[in-house]
Formats: C-alpha cells, structure tokens, sequence
C-alpha cells in the first residue's frame, strides 16, 4: 500500500498551523505563519493582531489575515513534502479547526463585509437573552444556554446594530468555514460542533425554526451542516495551483480547536476527558447520555460514534501570562517554580471581563489576593490559577453527573512547561496524560485520516495518538496542602459573589 500523509490545520487568536503526518501519527513536518498586525491589514486604527482599539469586551480580527497565513503554511507544507521527496498527490486529505463561535458575514463572493466577531467578545449580551427567551426550547432540548459567546447572538446583533452588512449577507461563516470555502474553490458548508453555538439542533440535525421566524435570520443565510470526518471535495485547481498542493487531496469537514484537540489527546471513549489550555481553557469529554446544564455553563458536541461530547471554554488560560509576563524569559521563570510552590498567594487569571465557564459572569474580574515575594512565585500562582479553575471545572462536571476518571487528558500551549503539568496534577489529584504531539492541528490530521484511511475516528485515535508521557500527583503533603489553597480560592470567588 503506497504511503500516505494527512494535513491538519489550526486558525488560531495569533496565527495559523499546520501538521502533515504519516498514517500511524508521525510528523513529517510543521508549519507556522503569525497573522500581521492590524494596521498593517485594515488601514490603521489598531496595534494588535486581535482588534484591541474598541469597546471593553470588543474583539475583532480580519478574516483575509486568516486565509493568507493558511496559504503561508500551505506553501510552507508544500516546500516540506519536495524536500522529502513526498509527491503533492501522496497527500492524502486536509481538515481545518479554528475558535469556536467566531463569525464573519460574507457576500456571494465570500468577501467578509466586515471583520470577523471573535469568540472572546461579549457585546451580544443582550441578543443573547433574547436567543435564549425565543429558543428555550432548543436549549433545554440540547442542555445548554445560549450565551454572549455563542455566534447567533452575534448574528442577532449585526442585524439590529449593522443592519446593512446584514442585509448584504450572503452567509454567515466560521472561521473554519471560511478558511474551508477558501480550499474547494466556494463550497460553503459547516461541521456539528462549530454549527452548535449557531443553534443547530444536533438531535434532530436541522436548523430550528425560531431561528427565521422569532429572530428574523434566514436560514439561507447559515450553511449546510455535515458530521466531521465527512469529505466535502477536493482542494480547487486555483488553491492547488496557488500553493503547490495537487487537487487529489480531499477537503474533510473538521471540528471545533476544544474538539480538535480532545482528539489529539486521544480522549474520544466514554469516560475520556480532556483539558486544553492554549489561549483559553476547554474541557471536552466523551459521555453516553447527553449532559445538560441549566446555567448554561457546559455545551455538547455529538460525537462522531453517537455518543456526546460536554465541555466548555473559560476566558483563562496561557493569555493570562502572554499580558502579565512578556517578554520575560518563561524557561528561567519555570526552573524556579519548584522552589516557590505552593505559592503563598490566590489568583483568579481572568485577563478581561466576563467569565463562561466553569462559572457564567459577565461582570467577572481577575484577582490576586495575597504579595508575592518574588516574581517567579507570582508566575507560579498564575499557573496555580489556571489550574484552581481547572479544579473548579472538573468538581462541577461531576455535580452534573458526568464520571471523571483518575487520568486526565492534556494538550495545548501548556503542555510544553513540565512545572505546569505537575501543579495541575497536584492541584486535580489526577495522572496527566500528555500526547506527543499536542496541538489542534494535530487533531485535525487525524479527522482528516478518520475516513479516507480508517473506519471511524476511534480508530483513527488508537492508531495515530502517541502519548509522550503521564505525569502523577506528588507527595499527599503537597496535595494536602493544594486542596487548602484551592478552598481559598473557592472561598474568595464567592465572597465576590461568582460561585455560590
């Protein structure tokens, strides 16, 4: 059987990736492209790669910055395989991941009508008590609550506050979505777990609906919807052309970056679960009965098997030390961890206002209680931070039912800090499982291969997941001793009134 690779791409906050491996999980090489800054892209007006210059809780990136760093790693991957001596036509299939409910209005060209709503944004929050009011019944059906994360609400606020570029609308994409029309030459389509926080019924696979008749959306405006793992085409002769690919590869609908990188970890049996921290923070899991949430802290993705996927996102993560600690030298900073742990100090790493889960408040801040004596033990008490929010996450998964295993999944920017892993091991009481290779992208390449050179995507996990290493709890003094400190945190996020 001639050997053949597998393209997975990841459009990320600060730039896209790509990964092409083998049919076991081997990398055979790597891509990166950062999108430019703003000004650079828009004509002025910004400093960021994300849109800073607006409202609080605004944020916005440029759509055509998305698509020209996905052709920079595609040339980049198609430099790679001449250089391996791999032929274009070898590789085999390509699937996409980005944020989830980020959202662009395009026109029947695909030409964004304006920059794209990020996921992190929080200016629908009035659309979304109205998405909720008017689809309740969706969201109690499907055990979420539609929230200002969500992408109909964000829908909902073009149409009221931009109703031109609404009214121009051809359709209203995701980033993947976007990036995907891009590769097959103008084929608009979607995937289950991005059309989720667009209000697709993932029971009764339809769009509900409330959506045109409560809201005013039509649904020609939303596209197609399909399971990941499903092929869509074949890249154009144009993209091919562009970028130094063959038109034999396939275009597979991919997944969600919380999804994409529960199946990098492997995570996708029942009772599996995964933490992602990149950006963000997500848990994703795999249950046999649908998980509902009435405060609307968790959603569900359908699993490709028809088993569910819970989880949810927070605004915490690896952000938090990209604004608190740049420039610095992490390396150094992470050598000294292990003399200041447990750190002395509380932190809430919440870097902007408003938090999603494992708690929902929009008014939510981030705090430090407590002075550190150094700036290394202040550093530790973020990573502490991230992983008491972890903690928090996991305790109330549990509350609603789920079962949580003694091992835990990992993946994402995170993983690469040792020191980090075995706080939150410390911090969960929990083995942490870390893959070789960690990144949605990688997660991508295995979707891509899940049908085109496996069964299903379980089997496309067992064969092409490798894990790099499993990293225990220490001593039960220093997990004693964490369980208080994480009390103290719990106890400071009620007294500010964010958990009860």
């Amino acid at each position: 059987m001639p050997e053949v690779y597998f393209l997975g791409i990841d459009v990320g906050t600060q730039g896209a990736r790509a990964v092409v491996t083998d049919r076991v999980g081997n990398v055979v090489t790597e891509a990166r492209e950062e999108f430019p800054d703003w000004d650079q892209t828009w004509g002025g007006g910004g400093e960021s790669r994300v849109r800073s210059s607006l409202p609080e809780g605004w944020f916005e990136q440029l759509p055509d910055a998305w698509w020209e760093a996905t052709r920079g790693c595609l040339r980049r991957v198609s430099s790679a395989l001449k250089e391996h001596k791999i032929g274009p036509e070898s590789l085999k299939a390509v699937a996409v991941t980005s944020t989830s409910g980020t959202i662009v209005p395009v026109d029947r060209h695909l030409r964004p009508l304006r920059p794209a709503i990020m996921y992190n944004d929080s200016r629908a929050r009035e659309e979304a008590k109205e998405v909720q009011a008017t689809g309740a019944h969706i969201a109690e059906k499907l055990g979420y609550r539609f929230g200002s994360s969500f992408a109909l609400p964000r829908i909902l606020w073009l149409k009221r506050h931009e109703p031109g570029v609404f009214s121009q609308a051809a359709y209203f994409l995701h980033a993947a979505d976007y990036i995907v029309a891009n590769l097959l030459g103008g084929r608009v389509v979607t995937d289950y777990s991005n059309s989720l926080k667009t209000g697709y019924d993932l029971i009764d696979n339809r769009w509900p609906e409330f959506i045109e008749e409560s809201l005013g959306i039509p649904l020609s405006k939303l596209p197609e919807v399909v399971a990941p793992g499903t092929i869509l085409g074949r890249l154009s002769a144009k993209c091919a052309a562009d970028v130094g690919l063959s038109t034999e590869t396939l275009v597979v609908a991919g997944m969600t970056d919380g999804c994409a990188a529960q199946v990098a970890a492997g995570a996708m049996n029942v009772n599996d679960w995964n933490t992602t921290i990149g950006t963000t923070l997500v848990i994703k899991g795999v249950t046999g009965d649908l998980l509902k949430d009435p405060k609307g802290r968790i959603y569900s993705h359908r699993h490709p098997e028809g088993y569910w996927m819970p989880g949810g996102a927070s605004n915490t993560g690896g952000e938090c030390l990209e604004k608190e600690f740049h420039g610095l030298d992490y390396d150094s900073l992470n050598r000294q961890v292990p003399g200041v742990v447990p750190t002395s100090i509380i932190v809430f790493p919440l870097t902007r206002t408003g938090e999603r889960f494992p708690f929902v408040h929009p008014e939510a801040k981030g705090f430090v209680v407590g002075k550190p004596e150094s700036q290394a033990e202040l550093y530790a008490g973020y990573l502490e931070g991230v992983g008491y929010v972890e903690r928090l996450a996991y305790e109330m998964l549990e509350g609603l039912g789920a079962s949580i295993g003694q091992r835990i999944y990992t993946t994402g920017g995170a993983t690469k800090s040792k020191e980090w892993i075995q706080i939150r091991a410390n911090i969960l009481n929990r083995a942490l499982v870390k893959p070789r290779h960690t990144g949605s992208d990688m997660g991508m390449a295995i979707v891509a291969a899940s049908k085109t050179a496996y069964a299903d995507i379980c089997e496309a996990t067992r064969n092409m997941v490798q894990v790099e290493t499993i990293i225990e709890p220490q001593q039960a003094e220093l997990v004693d001793a964490y369980s208080e400190r994480y009390e103290a945190f719990r106890r400071e996020c009620a007294r500010r009134g964010y958990i009860s």
